[in-house]
């Protein structure tokens, strides 16, 4: 059966998926192409493969409904419905998002933390979203191979605290000492207005990259940096 009408539930369903409430709602969201359908399928989340081809095991839509789907400049003729599955994994390495709300920082920041270890991701609440689709085509697949959280910063630090982690944040200029063999939740803040004063209040200290020419660096890189810096010791 090809589906071929607007007003079909399952397509207004799919299609709703481009919008955080609806993601949020359904606990579903949407990946474009063979990669990111694949790692899916690999974690269980994977729920259906929609074409506009006819392929036996997959759900065939017309065109004019496959180009209503798509969200970015590349086209794809292959999109994952996926289900949220985000089993717990502890880390000895946290990364923590301030308020960081570029979808493509975020993205690109999981991908860096699945490379170093930073396997646990908590984002605060204005951050971008996890299954935005930029987020996860700036991740390469990454969020299927971390621990995503979304909540109040300040509540899971004063949970790290308790556990013995040490709470380090990103700095522009400041630098201290820190020990990198040490359980750490590493936070990288806002671009525009960096690390928050409540959240810069219960960290124990701050970490630096010298830089030279510019005053800082975009939050990926430097957080890619920082990540590979801990991924050595």
């Amino acid at each position: 059966m090809i589906i071929t009408s607007k007003q079909n539930k399952s397509f207004k369903l799919w299609k709703n998926l481009k919008l955080k409430k609806y993601r949020d709602a359904h606990g579903m969201f949407l990946v474009y192409g063979k990669h990111l359908i694949d790692k899916a399928k690999e974690v269980q989340a994977l729920v259906e493969i929609l074409t506009t081809d006819e392929i036996e095991g997959m759900t065939t839509l017309t065109k004019d409904l496959m180009d209503d789907l798509q969200q970015a400049e590349t086209y794809f003729d292959m999109i994952g419905v996926c289900k949220k599955t985000n089993p717990v994994k502890n880390s000895p390495k946290v990364l923590m998002l301030d308020d960081v709300q570029d979808p493509d920082n975020v993205g690109a920041l999981i991908r860096s933390a699945a490379a170093f270890g930073f396997i646990h991701v908590i984002v605060s609440l204005k951050s971008a979203d996890f299954y935005n689709e930029k987020v996860i085509r700036a991740s390469k697949g990454a969020i299927f191979d971390v621990y995503l959280e979304r909540r109040p910063l300040e509540e899971a630090i004063l949970n790290f605290i308790e556990n013995d982690y040490q709470i380090i944040y990103a700095d522009a200029h400041e630098s201290g000492e820190v020990n990198k063999s040490k359980k750490t939740v590493l936070i990288l803040g806002n671009e525009g207005h960096g690390i928050s004063d409540s959240i810069k209040a219960l960290s124990d200290q701050s970490v630096h990259i010298q830089t030279e020419n510019v005053e800082s660096l975009n939050v990926s890189v430097a957080g890619g940096i920082l990540m590979y810096e801990w991924r050595k010791l």
